[in-house]
């Protein structure tokens, strides 16, 4: 019997070949990209281009069964491809253990069909939205902490994802600080990997502009359609360390490190007392990209010239601008 024969009276024949025919990238192998990725290649996609730059590490394996206790330390896009292809040899799955980073991005997401933000980080999500609205790509971004959850798909006509949400929080949980259960992250991927199958199927309704929650606290499922939202007049773009120009004036948001060489330390909280001088640009940077952008709102409010941001995590990997 043929292999896609249960999902063939929802996708059909012609929705089956659009799947085969599909390149999709895919932005972290964790606890979204796991259940992502195994629905996706299950499913009969042609081709996956996934990236992350970690390493498996015992914390992970609750919420991400795809890794085995024996493969502790090895990168998660090489482990999980390798995986992939005993599960479906027909599907493609090319691990690249690297950032996902402005100066990367416009490429990746140029070469795909659809995109998957799995990686649960403000500068990626940002990044990928701003990539995917300049290439007309759909993105399917979710997230996931404790007990809730949720999954959206935007872009490729519908509002970008920094018009779903043009005010980012002051302060960020993650699953080191906030904990989190698998099932929780097994259903947010599970969703994303439906909305992308509708999407490159081309399945009626769409679910570009609808977003879909979940809180296991109270056991409810909510949403809304987001169709109408307005693009913000000048979002504020992320950059690599690669990109920033002579000239450039640094600033090192973060309070928990000394600042980066080259960078002046200033506290967020003191942002809008910053002078610029006569720079041409002004590069905000923090760890998660989270500070940078609300920094630079209120940066923005007060100077008229240009902002940009810078995520720090790619220094992790030993790049200095």
């Amino acid at each position: 019997m043929n292999r896609y024969a249960r999902q063939m009276p929802q996708i059909g024949p012609e929705g089956q070949a659009r799947l085969a025919a599909a390149h999709v990238l895919i932005v972290g192998a964790g606890g979204l990209g796991c259940p992502a990725l195994q629905y996706l290649v299950a499913a009969g996609l042609g081709r996956i281009t996934l990236v992350d730059p970690d390493r498996i590490e015992v914390t992970n394996l609750h919420r991400q069964p795809l890794y085995r206790s024996d493969q502790i330390g090895q990168p998660k896009a090489s482990a999980a491809a390798a995986v992939m292809a005993a599960l479906n040899p027909d599907v493609q799955v090319i691990p690249r253990v690297e950032w996902l980073t402005p100066a990367n991005a416009p490429a990746l997401v140029g070469d795909a069909d659809a995109v998957l933000d799995c990686a649960d980080s403000f500068a990626v999500s940002l990044t990928l939205s701003d990539a995917c609205r300049t290439a007309g790509r759909p993105l399917i971004s979710g997230s996931a902490l404790a007990l809730s959850g949720y999954a959206l798909a935007c872009g490729a006509g519908a509002p970008s994802l920094r018009a779903v949400f043009p005010d980012l929080p002051r302060q960020g949980a993650s699953c080191a600080t906030a904990g989190v259960l698998g099932p929780i992250v097994g259903m947010i991927g599970a969703l994303q990997a439906q909305m992308a199958l509708a999407v490159l199927a081309g399945l009626d309704p769409s679910p570009l502009g609808r977003l879909i929650s979940f809180d296991a606290a109270s056991w409810r499922m909510g949403g809304f359609r987001f169709d109408a939202a307005p693009e913000p007049a000048a979002p504020l773009p992320f950059i690599a360390a690669s990109q920033i120009r002579p000239g450039d004036l640094l600033i090192d948001l973060r309070t928990e490190s000394p600042p980066f060489a080259g960078a002046t330390h200033v506290p967020p909280e003191r942002i809008a007392d910053l002078d610029p001088g006569s720079a041409p640009r002004v590069v905000l940077a923090c760890r998660t990209g989270l500070r940078a952008q609300n920094a630079g709102q209120v940066l923005q409010s007060r100077w008229p010239g240009q902002i940009a941001l810078l995520a720090l995590t790619e220094f992790d990997l030993g790049e200095t601008p």
